[in-house]
Formats: structure tokens, C-alpha cells, sequence
């Protein structure tokens, strides 16, 4: 990577004590809220959400729901905080790829926050369940449906938002190429950023989308998880290793 500095007064010297956030803290940083990420996410999504959802069974849907309503708040919650995690990891990535290229690593950071409000948007499907669940003869007998079909809609919504995800991811990996890291993690990344776009275009493609879900869940899930987790070691070795000053 090549650093442009030329005194310790100039615009680019965030390393010296002028204000700005260095790309070795930022890294740090982007590590910490990836690892608060990955813990709450796997809480939210199968602990919570994922025993609950069955987009084949209404009645066992609001039924699982009204009995683990408390542990399903607490996977909203989860939800919350990985939003905002989510807006932090995507200023501190752009700290730390900005001096290989501003406009993508900005770009990164708008798709990645995109992504974050995209679900704040889906989480209002969350607590129309919940408010069902409270209000189980609001709908009568269709009261079932309803509950599934407010789950339905939040898991689509942060569906298409995990797209601008994985545009994220596609940028992500080129700025990591650019940076001189890892070749075959930078492809990772950019197959992790391609299956959560094609993953998003089979929901609203395929009507019989669920007869191949699983498929698509490996095919978003391997490069995923092992591509974001090998990101994080990178990035908490990349917090570790200071460049060398320019010489006066």
C-alpha cells in the first residue's frame, strides 16, 4: 500500500495527533464491531428468528412466537445493535481504505449503510409480530397469517438490503486487492458479494423459491462465513502493524 505523506503538518497526517482517526485504530475498530456482528447475528438469526419462522406452518409460526416471545425480543434487540454496529464497521472501513482509493472505499461505506438502514426499516416487521402476538384476536381467525405474513415481510426487506450488502462486500474485496492483502481472501469476498446479490434476485425471481432455499443458503453461507471471518483476522493483524514514519 502506498502512503502519501510528506510532513506532519500536511492533510494526510492523521498518524500524528492531528484529529483523525489512524487506518491502524480504524482497523481495530472494524474488527471489534465484525466480532460483536458475528456473535449477535447468530443469536438473531437461528437462536431467535430462525426458531420461530416456518414460512410453511401460520399456526405454528404465532404459536412458537407467543411462547418464545421473550427470547424473540431479545433477537430484536440483537438486530438493533447490529444495525448500528454496522454504520460504525462501515466509517471505519472506509478510514482504512481510503488512501487506496477514496471513491471506492466511500462507495464501500454507502452501500454498507444502505444495507444498515434497510433493516432498521425491516425490524418495524419484528414488532408487528410482537404486537399480534399481544393482540392474538386483532385479525381473528386470520390472526396466524398475519403473524407470518409480518415475519415474511421483515425477512424479505433484509433480504434485498443484504444486495447493497453484498455490493459492499464486491467493493470491499477490490479495495483489499488494491491494498496488497490476501489474493484468494479479496475473492472470497467478492463470491460472498456476488451470492448475496443472486440470493436476493431468487427471492424475487423464483415463485417456488423455498424448494431451493437451502441450496441458496449454502451458496450465501460458506463464502460468507468464511470470507468475513478471515476479513477480521486480517483486520486485527492489520491494527497491529504500524507503518514506518517517512524519513525528515
Amino acid at each position: 500500500m502506498t502512503t502519501i505523506a510528506t510532513s506532519t503538518t500536511g492533510a494526510d497526517a492523521p498518524r500524528t495527533g492531528n484529529g483523525r482517526t489512524t487506518e491502524q485504530r480504524a482497523a481495530g475498530l472494524a474488527a471489534i464491531g465484525y466480532l460483536a456482528i458475528f456473535v449477535l447475528a447468530i443469536f438473531a438469526n437461528f437462536m431467535a428468528l430462525g426458531s420461530v419462522l416456518d414460512p410453511g406452518d401460520a399456526v405454528g409460526t404465532a404459536r412458537a412466537l407467543a411462547e418464545q416471545e421473550q427470547s424473540f425480543r431479545l433477537g430484536a434487540i440483537a438486530f438493533v445493535i447490529i444495525m448500528v454496529a454496522d454504520v460504525a464497521v462501515a466509517w471505519a472501513l472506509h478510514v482504512v481504505f481510503r488512501p487506496v482509493g477514496a471513491d471506492l472505499s466511500l462507495l464501500a461505506a454507502w452501500m454498507r449503510l444502505a444495507y444498515a438502514v434497510i433493516l432498521g426499516a425491516a425490524l418495524s416487521g419484528l414488532y408487528v409480530a410482537l404486537w399480534l402476538t399481544n393482540h392474538p384476536d386483532a385479525f381473528g381467525d386470520s390472526h396466524p397469517d398475519a403473524v407470518l405474513l409480518a415475519l415474511q415481510a421483515f425477512d424479505l426487506t433484509w433480504v434485498i438490503g443484504l444486495a447493497a450488502f453484498g455490493v459492499h462486500l464486491l467493493v470491499v474485496g477490490v479495495l483489499l486487492r488494491r491494498s496488497a492483502g490476501p489474493v484468494w481472501l479479496a475473492a472470497i469476498l467478492m463470491i460472498a458479494g456476488a451470492a448475496y446479490v443472486i440470493d436476493t434476485v431468487a427471492h424475487l425471481a423464483l415463485a417456488d423459491y423455498e424448494a431451493w432455499s437451502d441450496g441458496f443458503l449454502v451458496m450465501v453461507m460458506i463464502p460468507s462465513v468464511v470470507g468475513e471471518f478471515a476479513f477480521t483476522v486480517w483486520l486485527v493483524l492489520r491494527a497491529r502493524v504500524r507503518r514506518a514514519q517517512p524519513a525528515v
